[in-house]
């Protein structure tokens, strides 16, 4: 009978000693999945065998484990483990790795095995399991009293960033920040309890792995410490307590996974509000400035349009800037500078782009190596990456007046790309312990074993001749059996000319068979020749990988320099192909746009022309633009073209129009449509006030607000009151901000008598008959009509609704009712409402017609009543 196969461990109570090991090593991981090696597999035992057998569709068998049952078992070959492991941490699993830390021959009993890593969503270090054009951060949060300490680290390319936030906006500016980063993963000092709306935030905003109650890793000074020891010259830039707290315990739990001294970090930037430009997770989803709203892919967003980057680096560098966009003009001028150099040299562009092509992920892999994880491919990559440095540095110095400066820093590592070259084989294995890596003429004794390996015959002969000219035996012969190995044969006839430093090893009828020291160690060479190349190469490259980590600073701070010159080559190439200009930024108020673009829509527009558009907004005569017109006529894609062009302005791109000049904007804030958050319990109008509230809030005069639609999720009286009310508080000295309004409440446009610098525009359109054709223009003036039903016949809806639904409203406008009781009073039509309907109409349709307001109603809102109507005519 087959033993029971057990998934729990705590059904277990005599075990065998290798599950013995097992179950002491797991007891020091729970919550990990253990990846415990035994030969050539990871195996998984128990409970975490069911999940990795379902999360990784692997067949669960079972092994001995004591008292006459089987362990549920799954395992994956050694050799392919980074796959296996990565698709767990996707998942959000965090996985420990056992390995043998001792020689198998060499063990007495059991052999020795302990976690030498783990890995975490926010420890990943290999590539393969990484977005190559997008940094995956660590984030450390410690609450404190109504403040917080922050810090992000991208443990695989050294980038670590920290602030602190203080104020009754901690939580607020809490989410802006994660939203910037995206952590996969986060530590926190509290209890979920006691941070349930972070959390939430992480998990349903970044998707990250949440670790709360990790109080051990914010102890204060076991924190200062850490910093001190890795960031010694920064740690006065630390605000407080909190925020030294931060970065220690991020130090502190990398420490802990890693398994080794925290080396991974060029430098930490410290920063503080009013460094960066701001705008929350909301802005950053309405303005799809890396993903786009429907998709959630790249493709249909800003990052998508810039991003014409040569290296992984320079993507997550312009990705990064997009969302830390700058308030310095003096820093965005050294950057438009650079763009502008590339922009005019054509030539130059081209000679970058082919150089910068082939070149690999300098950070990462020189993280690899910091860790211990980089492979002979790895080196090899790098070496292929930084033998083009001498040429990218000469090419600049020579053709380019403002990237010099940066081009001069560049490190052409020759002494490294000479070591690299000298050393590793073109075409090197995957594995490091089976040789096969180094080149021949690097190391005399690894040339000395490989030609030991490949001569053996020849050695043999070798030793042979000298030993017939010692003795003068000139029948002498070396040979070799699989009993004794090699020896020395001498006919019986010459014995007494054999010296004494022969032993004689067998005696035969008609021969004696000899060995001698120097026979014996020739042959232990030649037989451990291949265990001595494959030591020998392991030990040269592992001094090779060491190199690269003590070098690892110098490396990346080179990768990072030809980052940026990646990122400033992607401007230019954009700018060139776009026809974008150079905007002028300086601290003033204004906002000057001639023949702005949506840098993006105009990139899907393929059957027309896209219609550009002007925008003149400042804090005193065109402080607040209300915008009406049509749905569908192009009020959000213009609004959202003013704050894209804004912010890449700000980042030092070139921007899509004819000329601009930006005020340097603090804040960008939009409040666009949103859905029911149902899960949360929220209507669409608590959303939207949610969102308006914090607007107010927030913003301030240097701000610039988007609004849409606001106070549509009420009623029609409620919604414009609140409307009014918004724009009175925005444009007030309370705020007092450049703010874009857009709005079906007609009434709005009476603000612009009353309130100097409130201004009326509207997107115009053509109506002929009951067509009509939106030009996509902003023109001054308000609108007092939002072609609801013009706009549903676009739409596609039927014919028949359409054509009632201007009857309904004619009468409406007339002042007559359609309804009363049971039956359609309207004279002459009483047969004819629509084609197969129902003559009689209830009480309940002509009460819902009484409420409506048709001047008022959008055109959804109108589809939607049209599709209320027909369906209870049904009835």
């Amino acid at each position: 009978m087959a033993a029971v196969v057990i998934e729990k461990r705590s059904e277990l109570t005599t075990v065998t000693p290798m599950m013995k090991q097992y179950l002491e090593i797991k007891a020091e991981y729970e919550g990990y999945i253990l990846f415990y090696r035994l030969g050539d597999f990871y195996e998984c035992f128990f409970e975490d065998a069911v999940v990795a057998s379902k999360v990784l569709d692997l067949v669960l068998t079972g092994r001995e484990c004591g008292d006459g049952k089987r362990a549920a078992m799954c395992g994956v070959p050694f050799h392919k483990a980074d796959v296996f492991i990565g698709k767990l941490v996707e998942q959000g699993y965090k996985v420990g790795i056992c390995e043998q830390v001792e020689d198998p021959k060499q063990a007495v009993g059991l052999v020795k095995r302990e976690v030498i890593r783990v890995v975490t969503p926010g420890t990943v270090t290999d590539a393969e399991l990484l977005r190559e054009g997008q940094n995956n951060f660590l984030a450390s949060i410690y609450f404190g009293n109504e403040c917080a300490g922050l810090c992000f680290a991208d443990i695989s390319t050294g980038d670590v960033f920290t602030t602190y936030i203080d104020g009754n906006d901690t939580v607020q500016r809490l989410k802006n920040e994660i939203s910037a980063y995206n952590p996969s993963e986060a530590i926190i000092n509290v209890a979920d309890q006691d941070c349930a709306e972070i959390v939430e935030f992480l998990k349903d905003k970044s998707h990250s792995l949440v670790n709360t109650g990790m109080r051990r890793l914010f102890a204060y000074d076991k924190c200062r410490e850490l910093v001190k020891s890795v960031f010694a010259d920064e740690i006065d830039r630390l605000a407080n307590p909190e925020h030294v707290m931060a970065v220690g315990a991020l130090l502190a739990y990398i420490k802990e996974t890693q398994k080794c001294e925290i080396t991974f970090a060029r430098e930490i930037k410290v920063y503080s509000k009013g460094q960066y430009l701001e705008f929350d997770y909301n802005t950053r989803r309405n303005l799809e400035l890396t993903e786009s709203m429907r998709n959630k892919e790249k493709k249909g967003s800003l990052l998508w349009v810039l991003d014409k980057t040569k290296t992984a680096m320079g993507a997550r560098l312009l990705r990064s800037w997009l969302l830390k966009p700058l308030l310095n003009p003096v820093q965005i001028g050294k950057r438009q500078a650079a763009v502008g150099d590339l922009v005019k040299n054509r030539m130059l562009r081209d000679e970058l782009t082919e150089l910068l092509s082939n070149s690999l992920d300098l950070e990462r892999l020189t993280a690899k190596a910091v860790y211990g994880t980089a492979n002979a491919r790895d080196l090899r990559s790098i070496f292929l990456s930084i033998e083009r440095l001498p040429a990218i540095k000469s090419v600049i110095m020579q053709k380019s007046e403002n990237l010099k400066e940066l081009a001069s820093r560049i490190d052409t590592l020759d002494d490294i790309a000479d070591l690299l070259g000298k050393s590793i084989v073109d075409n090197p294995p995957y594995t490091i312990r089976e040789g096969g890596m180094i080149r021949d003429g690097f190391n005399e004794d690894l040339d000395y074993y490989r030609g030991i390996k490949t001569n053996g015959t020849n050695i043999m002969t070798s030793i042979e001749q000298k030993e017939r000219e010692e003795t003068g035996i000139k029948t002498l012969k070396v040979d070799y059996n699989k009993v004794f190995g090699y020896y020395i044969e001498v006919t019986k006839s010459l014995i007494d000319q054999v010296p004494d430093r022969y032993v004689r090893k067998q005696t035969l009828t008609n021969c004696e068979r000899y060995i001698t020291g120097e026979l014996k160690e020739m042959e232990n060479t030649i037989f451990s020749a291949d265990e001595k190349i494959v030591g020998l190469e392991y030990e040269l490259f592992s001094g090779l990988r060491e190199v690269i980590a003590e070098n690892n600073e110098r490396i990346r701070n080179t990768a990072a320099l030809i980052a940026e010159i990646d990122v400033y080559r992607s401007f230019a190439e954009v700018a060139d192909k776009n026809g974008y200009v150079c905007p002028e930024v300086d601290l003033s108020y204004d906002l000057v746009i001639k023949d702005g673009r949506h840098p993006v829509v105009e990139k899907f527009v393929t059957d027309s022309y896209f219609v550009p558009n002007d925008t003149v907004l400042d804090v005193t005569d065109n402080k607040v633009m209300i915008i009406t017109g049509p749905n569908m006529a192009g009020k959000s894609t213009y609004m959202r073209q003013v704050a894209i062009i804004t912010i890449m302005a700000q980042i030092g791109s070139y921007v899509p129009a004819k000329d601009a000049r930006i005020g340097i904007v603090d804040k960008v804030f939009t409040r666009v449509g949103a859905s029911d958050d149902l899960a949360s319990g929220q209507s669409t109008f608590m959303l939207e006030m949610n969102e308006v509230a914090a607007i107010l809030k927030n913003a301030t005069k240097r701000s610039l607000i988007i609004y849409d639609e606001v106070g549509r999720g009420t009623s029609t009286f409620d919604g414009m009151s609140i409307a009014r009310s918004v724009v009175e508080y925005t444009y007030s000295k309370k705020i007092g901000a450049k703010t874009l309004f857009a709005t079906h409440y007609h009434e709005l446009t009476d603000m612009e008598e009353e309130f100097p610098g409130i201004v009326n525009y509207n997107i115009a359109a053509k109506k002929r008959g009951d067509s009509i054709t939106f030009l996509r223009k902003i023109v001054r003036g308000g609108t007092d009509d939002s072609y609801g039903i013009e706009v549903a016949k676009l739409a596609g809806v039927p014919n028949e609704v359409v054509k009632r639904a201007r009857e309904i409203l004619k009468d409406i406008e007339s002042g007559s009712h359609i309804a009363v009781g049971h039956n359609v009073v309207k004279k002459d039509d009483t047969d004819d409402l629509f084609a197969g309907f129902v003559t009689s109409v209830n009480d309940e349709v002509a009460d819902k017609l009484r409420t409506v307001d048709i001047n008022t109603m959008t055109p959804i809102e109108a589809m939607n009543l049209l599709f209320e109507l027909k369906k209870m005519l049904k009835e």
